[in-house]
């Protein structure tokens, strides 16, 4: 069985999903890439290196430059002739290109796989995480995203054969008109180590980052939010974790003055260790809790923040 993997890159870089992407891949068979883009050598080469991939294709054309799903979905579905299982990491990107390739494929996408049981059969998250499905698929092409946080990330030592393949061009469906990319000194929240999360207790968004930011830069942390702080605006929506913000799996999850809803915990309870902090001993955040403290943040969180 070979499978097909679609590399996620942003500035001349592999981003990390990508890896996870593989280590599901290879659950499943042979692994080869598809990395498509403009001046794309160098992710190539990076992608070439990553263990147990044994091909790497490359789509250098304009077409391709900002990754638009419209042209990147055709060029997936042709090279599907030569592969029977498509996978993309579910980030807001290989969302966007994997149902086209299922339409174009006329398939059923099985969407933010947990694990591989066999070649036709996943296990997928349905009620925000609160329940696990077992999805068999009786298609002949799978087309299946893959949720970063339930696969190790592959590791480097590959030697994989690069191989250019020709464009399928621009479809002009759409159009770049540019990104309004938020820049921030701390790690991005898939990928940081840590995470300090604030929720809608902190009252204010002057209160949210003289409380969390502290915090965060004695740790070294990503920061997050709660979407109940996002929609009061005290943080901005690059910030959100939850059902329907940012998938995250840290080594140490810091939630302050976050209740703990559903779509909250659907987001970060597979984190290493969660510690929360909340003043309502009966907060649903402390049944996932590997350390809890019950107190007001107001006077919690400073004092931690001075004594690190």
């Amino acid at each position: 069985m070979k499978t097909l993997v679609w590399v996620e890159h942003e500035g001349g870089q592999l981003k990390d999903a990508t890896l996870s992407a593989v280590t599901a891949a290879s659950k499943l068979g042979e692994v080869h890439l598809l990395v498509a883009g403009q001046g794309v050598g160098a992710v190539a080469e990076a992608a070439a290196k990553i263990a147990g991939v044994a091909k790497v294709h490359v789509a250098d054309d304009g077409a391709y430059a900002h990754g638009l799903a419209e042209n990147v979905a055709p060029l997936v579905a042709e090279l599907m002739g030569h592969h029977d299982a498509f996978l993309a990491p579910a980030t807001t990107t290989g969302k966007n290109i994997a149902p086209r390739v299922a339409a174009l494929l006329d398939v059923m996408q099985i969407s933010d796989i947990l694990s591989v049981e066999d070649a036709d059969t996943f296990t997928r998250p349905i009620y925000a995480g609160n329940a696990i499905a077992t999805v068999k698929s009786s298609d002949a092409k799978k087309v299946l995203t893959v949720r970063g946080t339930a696969f190790d990330k592959a590791a480097e030592g590959g030697s994989a054969a690069i191989e250019a393949i020709a464009s399928t061009g621009d479809k002009g469906l759409s159009s770049f008109i540019g990104a309004e990319i938020a820049a921030s000194e701390r790690p991005e929240l898939t990928s940081a180590k840590i995470i300090v999360s604030g929720g809608r207790a902190l009252g204010s968004a002057e209160q949210f980052h003289a409380i969390i930011d502290p915090l965060a830069d004695k740790l070294g942390a990503g920061v997050g939010a709660s979407r109940a702080a996002v929609d009061a605006g005290y943080a901005p929506n690059d910030y959100q974790v939850g059902q329907t913000g940012k998938i995250v799996a840290p080594e140490v999850y810091v939630a302050i003055g976050i209740s703990g809803a559903i779509q909250h915990l659907a987001g970060m309870k597979d984190s290493k260790t969660i510690v929360a902090i909340n003043k309502d001993e009966d907060a649903p955040i402390f049944q996932v809790a590997d350390i809890g403290l019950v107190g007001d943040l107001f006077k919690i969180v400073p004092e931690l923040t001075e004594k690190l």
